[in-house]
Protein backbone atom coordinates (compact mmCIF):
# COMPACT_ATOMS: atom_id res chain seq x y z
CA UNK A 1 0.00 0.00 0.00
CA UNK A 2 2.86 2.36 0.78
CA UNK A 3 4.17 1.89 -2.75
CA UNK A 4 0.85 3.06 -4.19
CA UNK A 5 0.85 6.10 -1.93
CA UNK A 6 4.43 6.80 -3.00
CA UNK A 7 3.48 6.55 -6.67
CA UNK A 8 0.60 8.96 -6.13
CA UNK A 9 2.89 11.36 -4.30
CA UNK A 10 5.42 11.24 -7.14
CA UNK A 11 2.68 11.81 -9.70
CA UNK A 12 1.20 14.72 -7.74
CA UNK A 13 4.60 16.38 -7.46
CA UNK A 14 5.23 16.01 -11.19
CA UNK A 15 8.02 13.46 -10.84
CA UNK A 16 8.34 10.38 -13.00
CA UNK A 17 6.96 7.24 -11.39
CA UNK A 18 9.90 4.89 -11.80
CA UNK A 19 11.67 2.36 -9.59
CA UNK A 20 14.43 4.73 -8.51
CA UNK A 21 12.11 7.56 -7.48
CA UNK A 22 9.65 5.23 -5.79
CA UNK A 23 12.43 3.56 -3.80
CA UNK A 24 13.63 6.99 -2.65
CA UNK A 25 10.14 7.95 -1.47
CA UNK A 26 9.69 4.69 0.41
CA UNK A 27 13.12 4.96 2.03
CA UNK A 28 12.42 8.56 3.04
CA UNK A 29 9.22 7.39 4.70
CA UNK A 30 11.22 4.69 6.49
CA UNK A 31 8.99 2.08 4.93
CA UNK A 32 10.12 -1.43 4.06
CA UNK A 33 11.01 -1.53 0.37
CA UNK A 34 9.89 -4.67 -1.43
CA UNK A 35 11.72 -4.50 -4.76
CA UNK A 36 9.35 -6.93 -6.49
CA UNK A 37 6.27 -4.91 -5.51
CA UNK A 38 7.91 -1.67 -6.58
CA UNK A 39 8.91 -3.13 -9.93
CA UNK A 40 5.45 -4.64 -10.45
CA UNK A 41 3.71 -1.37 -9.61
CA UNK A 42 5.92 0.68 -11.92
CA UNK A 43 5.31 -1.76 -14.78
CA UNK A 44 1.54 -1.78 -14.19
CA UNK A 45 1.41 2.05 -14.17
CA UNK A 46 3.51 2.40 -17.32
CA UNK A 47 0.64 3.14 -19.75
CA UNK A 48 -1.91 4.41 -17.23
CA UNK A 49 -3.22 7.98 -17.20
CA UNK A 50 -3.24 8.42 -13.42
CA UNK A 51 -5.24 11.67 -13.52
CA UNK A 52 -7.99 10.02 -15.56
CA UNK A 53 -8.10 7.00 -13.21
CA UNK A 54 -8.29 9.22 -10.13
CA UNK A 55 -11.16 11.13 -11.71
CA UNK A 56 -13.03 7.87 -12.37
CA UNK A 57 -12.45 6.79 -8.77
CA UNK A 58 -13.86 10.03 -7.39
CA UNK A 59 -16.96 9.80 -9.58
CA UNK A 60 -17.47 6.13 -8.71
CA UNK A 61 -17.17 6.75 -4.97
CA UNK A 62 -19.49 9.77 -5.07
CA UNK A 63 -22.33 7.91 -6.80
CA UNK A 64 -23.02 5.37 -4.02
CA UNK A 65 -22.81 8.11 -1.40
CA UNK A 66 -25.48 10.09 -3.21
CA UNK A 67 -27.69 7.00 -3.37
CA UNK A 68 -27.31 6.42 0.36
CA UNK A 69 -28.35 10.00 1.12
CA UNK A 70 -31.60 9.64 -0.81
CA UNK A 71 -32.33 6.32 0.95
CA UNK A 72 -31.83 7.99 4.32
CA UNK A 73 -34.14 10.84 3.34
CA UNK A 74 -36.81 8.37 2.22
CA UNK A 75 -36.46 6.39 5.46
CA UNK A 76 -36.85 9.57 7.49
CA UNK A 77 -40.09 10.44 5.66
CA UNK A 78 -41.70 6.99 6.06
CA UNK A 79 -42.32 7.14 9.83
CA UNK A 80 -44.10 10.50 9.46
CA UNK A 81 -46.50 9.02 6.90
CA UNK A 82 -47.08 5.94 9.06
CA UNK A 83 -47.88 8.13 12.08
CA UNK A 84 -50.46 10.07 10.08
CA UNK A 85 -52.10 6.83 8.89
CA UNK A 86 -52.13 5.40 12.41
CA UNK A 87 -53.70 8.57 13.76
CA UNK A 88 -56.37 8.47 11.08
CA UNK A 89 -57.15 4.84 11.85
CA UNK A 90 -57.45 5.67 15.55
CA UNK A 91 -59.91 8.45 14.85
CA UNK A 92 -62.03 6.27 12.59
CA UNK A 93 -62.27 3.68 15.37
CA UNK A 94 -63.61 6.34 17.72
CA UNK A 95 -66.24 7.60 15.32
CA UNK A 96 -66.77 4.30 13.73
Amino acid sequence: MEAIYGALLLHKSGKEVNEENLNKVLQAAESKVDESKVKSLVISLKDVDIDKELEKAVVASAAPAAGEASKEEAAAEEPKEEKKEAAAEGLSALFG
